[in-house]
């Protein structure tokens, strides 16, 4: 449900102490080219087929567009540059994460992913490490004020943050504003666990950049394992390209957390539909914001994402 109102509105390191340093192995500060860039979030799926169904509660009617492959995807991606993807587990195949899983088998090197999991099995810690062996190196939640707060007393979220912080794989949030606050007291618990906020926590999906929002995902920033996508441009703002009205934000983010901990993705396929496209969504960092250095750009479109999804360092 929460992929279907997200597109009908406008449409996962190591112990403390130690992540940003072995995120920061990967960066060459004396590099300013992004020509291997890194799309942090895409979602992929094939037309119907009996070997990847549907979850219970969805239809054909939620498969759109009817397929988005890799192929379809790398042709968007190959003309910008963007060398490596993050999969995100979609959403109408539930806790099936089959189609992705043979995406990354299929594209090695090409591609990491994000998988969903049912935290309320006994068995949840050993389907992530099953799934981290075979590229995963994140798990989706999905947040708003009521289930975030429903995670102080779950069994099984405590066995995700914690195995999340000994094997180095983070907790992707697709949050709503309003479950920040629970997500705060969730990393103050877990301080060790890789945190990471989808698409600027969902911040002017209403078409408003709210102050307080903003202030609240901010706040975030004292927990040193939070790194946040400014990703899915056109679902905020004025979701116009070429979405400069959200540069205010992001020069608070940036300013805020460091770029370092700031990573972007273009939410794809949705981010291709209509009038707009791939090439105004990395373009709005790569080329549109003055304040962006060329060490924060690197950053932001390349190793922040290479650190926490492709770095195997990270779980050492």
């Amino acid at each position: 449900m929460y992929r279907r109102d997200f597109v009908h509105s406008g449409i996962c390191v190591l112990t403390a102490g130690k992540l940003l340093a072995n995120v920061e192995v990967f960066a060459n500060e004396n590099t300013t080219s992004i020509d291997d860039a890194i799309d942090a979030h895409v979602h992929v799926w094939d037309k119907f087929s009996e070997k990847y169904p549907l979850a219970t509660g969805f239809s054909e009617t939620d498969r759109v567009p009817a397929s988005f492959t890799p192929d379809e995807l790398l042709g968007h991606c190959r003309p910008q540059g963007v060398k490596q993807i993050v999969l995100i587990q979609m959403n109408f195949f539930g806790f099936d994460n089959r189609y992705m899983l043979d995406c990354i088998k299929k594209y090695p090197g090409v591609f990491s992913g994000v998988a969903v999991v049912d935290e309320t099995l006994a068995t949840v810690t050993t389907t992530m490490k099953l799934l981290a062996d075979q590229g995963v190196r994140g798990f989706r939640l999905y947040a708003d004020k009521s289930n975030a707060e429903s995670w102080q007393n779950s069994n099984g979220m405590r066995k995700m943050w914690e195995y999340g912080a000994e094997a180095g794989l983070a907790m992707c949030l697709l949050s709503n504003p309003d479950a920040l606050p629970a997500v705060a007291t969730m990393c103050e618990r877990f301080p060790d666990t890789p945190v990471v906020i989808d698409h600027f926590s969902r911040i002017g999906m209403n078409g408003t950049i709210q102050e307080s929002d903003l202030n609240q995902l901010c706040q975030l920033a004292k927990f040193k394992r939070v790194f946040v996508k400014t990703s899915a441009m056109y679902a905020l703002g004025k979701k116009k390209s070429p979405y400069l009205d959200l540069s205010d934000m992001v020069r608070r983010l940036r300013d805020t957390f460091g770029a370092k901990r700031l990573m972007w993705g273009s939410d794809c396929p949705y981010q291709v539909q209509a009038e707009h496209s791939y090439d105004a969504s990395i373009a709005l960092f790569r080329d549109k914001l003055d304040f962006l250095s060329n060490e924060d750009k690197a950053w932001m479109l390349r190793e922040t994402a290479k650190g926490v999804y492709f770095g195997d360092v990270l779980r050492s």
